[in-house]
């Protein structure tokens, strides 16, 4: 699309006000640059409603000049999506209201610029639980983390966004408002809207706010490190972690020692949690209704375990500072990998019974086409979930190792299509993915999403880095 005239600049400012919209240069800087570094991005004015009726007025505009939008929550996405090139920025970080909660419904609605960590503080204080969690929850917005399907790290139990949603409040691509804003459990009444709003990466609506669903506050917790010597051990402890606590089990994330390593010595006050060092290791975490059942049903499973040679070691949290410090071990994962230089990432999943596979043939297949690299494997083993990646060799040039990313994330996706997996299993496709994502999907499936696409906004206004 065509940059936007003189007249469309005009009529936004006006709509906004003079606290809607912004053209400096030092504003628009934290919300041009991706965090890993990878895409730096340009807009001829930033837009900052603080209302649902703003956004709506904004749009409208954007609709009769024929002017792109690329909406942007939190900016903590990492595949690009939320980067402009070009094309007018809409942030949702004015949009901040905790407009209702309802204990009796378990239910809370938000607007989209509420931090995650603000909507599960205002849970909790009404004695309720919104338990979607990400490293990144104090600056991911409701908005970004619903438009993305987020993940973290209680998907075993929970699910994603999209089952912790009762309702949506978005922004189409006319101005006009699709107020769905509901608590209602069951409505037979016809297609849930919603659901094709939640993951669309800002391409169907811009989404305004949220009727979030809410779960009772866990009276126990009991969390653990455990080391195995290899994945497929996982596999196998989860599914007797299930048994064992009756479904309550919170998390279950994976770790490689590289990523542990690399936490340790790159994020400060981070301390080894084992004393064996285990080629891979795993934290768990179990949650009950009562103080007590938590800490025993993860006593029975790590003691049953050991005996039968499962796992090599284990450290249980015995307060809630030192459970802390292991989650910090895993949430810190990212961090710790970047002042290593930058590599190939990969967020895919994989059905959980195929992840050891997984791992080793994809760590195969890279070995023989990058000799030497350093593979880091973490994530969520409850929905197959792996954040798979691949590091420039100790003592080699980044420039041409970073050349053949595209090739080398070729090589680890047509393993995953093999696994009947996918090669976006967390940030969505954003820049980054959406060309490549094309070869995995059949003709039916790309020709239905354009069909969805072309109906709700058939002139490609919204997000338009991101097209079938």
């Amino acid at each position: 699309m065509a940059a936007p005239s003189p007249q469309a600049i005009a009529e936004l400012k006006e709509a906004l006000g003079p606290d809607g919209w912004s053209e400096d240069a030092d504003t628009l800087a934290p919300h041009l640059r991706e965090w890993r570094d990878r895409w730096q991005g340009h807009t001829p004015l930033l837009l900052k409603p603080g209302s649902t009726a703003e956004v709506a007025a904004a749009v409208a505009i954007c609709a009769r000049h024929g002017v792109a939008i690329t909406p942007q929550g939190g900016n903590t996405g990492l595949v690009g999506g939320q980067i402009p090139m070009g094309e007018v920025l809409l942030s949702t970080k004015r949009l901040r209201a905790i407009r209702d909660v309802s204990p009796l419904d378990d239910a809370l609605t938000v607007e989209a610029g509420v931090t995650l960590y603000e909507a599960q503080q205002a849970a909790l204080a009404v004695d309720r639980r919104f338990p979607l969690g990400l490293a990144s929850e104090g600056t991911a917005t409701i908005g970004g983390v619903l438009s993305t399907n987020a993940g973290g790290t209680s998907v075993v139990r929970y699910g994603m966004a999209r089952d912790l949603v009762l309702g949506i409040e978005a922004v189409l691509a006319d101005g006009r408002v699709f107020n769905g804003l509901k608590r209602l459990r069951k409505d037979n009444t016809g297609y849930d809207l919603k659901q094709l709003l939640i993951g669309a990466e800002g391409t169907l609506g811009i989404i305004t706010a949220a009727t979030l669903k809410l779960s009772p506050v866990l009276r126990g917790r009991a969390t653990a490190i455990v080391g195995l010597e290899a994945p497929e051990q996982a596999i196998t402890l989860l599914a007797r972690a299930k048994a064992e606590s009756g479904g309550g089990v919170e998390a279950f994330e994976l770790m490689k020692r590289l990523g542990t390593e690399l936490v340790l010595k790159w994020i400060p006050d981070t301390r080894e949690p084992l004393e064996s060092s285990p080629p891979w290791s795993v934290l768990i975490e179990l949650g009950s209704g009562s103080p007590d059942e938590a800490g025993k049903a993860l006593e029975r499973l790590l003691a049953q375990a050991f005996e039968d040679g499962l796992i090599t070691d284990a450290a249980i949290a015995a307060n809630e500072t030192q459970a802390a410090a292991f989650w910090r071990l895993r949430e810190e994962q990212s961090a710790g990998l970047k002042p290593e230089g930058g590599g190939w990432k990969h967020d895919v999943s994989v059905p959980v019974s195929r992840i050891a596979d997984f791992i080793e043939e994809a760590s195969a297949a890279i070995e023989a086409f990058e000799p030497g690299a350093r593979i880091s494997v973490f994530g969520h083993v409850g929905d197959g979930n792996l954040h798979y990646d691949v590091l420039c060799p100790e003592g080699a040039n980044l420039r041409p190792f970073l050349s053949r990313w595209a090739d080398g994330s070729r090589i680890v996706h047509d393993i995953v299509a093999r696994y009947d997996g996918s090669i976006s299993a967390e940030h969505g496709l954003g820049r980054l993915k959406t060309d490549e994502a094309r070869g995995y999907k059949s003709d039916v499936e790309i020709d239905t999403l354009k069909a969805v696409r072309k109906a709700l906004d058939p002139h490609g206004i919204f997000n338009p880095a991101i097209l079938f």
